[in-house]
């Protein structure tokens, strides 16, 4: 699968503005303008697109959380017209090889709605563990990469 995380610039970021989930999924993630302005507004927040080939296909964000002081995966969607193709699972794993190259041994922390059984399959797939807190409202796990 030739997948890549690229950079968010003044060249597409009106196409990652675009992309979008299906309605009973929008409970789930805050839409993308929205993650956009949170990056800029907030250090260390760095926002990434999605590409299967020459094709952007959804938008994964990372950084410190501000309250906690951990490094999270705060962000994972796949448009909808893009769904079911494993570009969630490969995206994330693209995501924790950069940053065991950057930063090494840490915990990653991400979390997700109760609701949204798919995403915390795919995170325990990926390795990650339910460390059973609940913040936000949704269940928090972590992986050590």
């Amino acid at each position: 699968m030739n997948l890549a995380l690229k950079e968010i610039n003044a060249d597409n970021w009106e196409e990652c503005v675009t992309l979008s989930v299906s309605e009973h999924q929008k409970e789930f993630v805050a839409d993308n303008a929205y993650s956009l302005l949170q990056s800029t507004f907030m250090e260390e927040q760095y926002p990434l697109a999605i590409y299967h080939q020459h094709s952007m296909v959804g938008f994964i964000m990372y950084g410190i959380d501000p309250e906690t002081n951990r490094m999270e995966m705060c962000r994972l969607m796949i448009d909808q017209n893009y769904q079911g193709r494993g570009y969630g699972k490969k995206a994330t794993q693209l995501l924790l090889e950069k940053l065991t190259h950057t930063y090494g041994n840490i915990e990653l922390f991400t979390s997700a709605e109760p609701e949204n059984v798919s995403a915390i399959r795919l995170y325990e797939g990926l390795g990650f563990e339910k460390t059973g807190e609940i913040m936000w409202g949704e269940v928090v796990l972590k992986r050590q990469l």
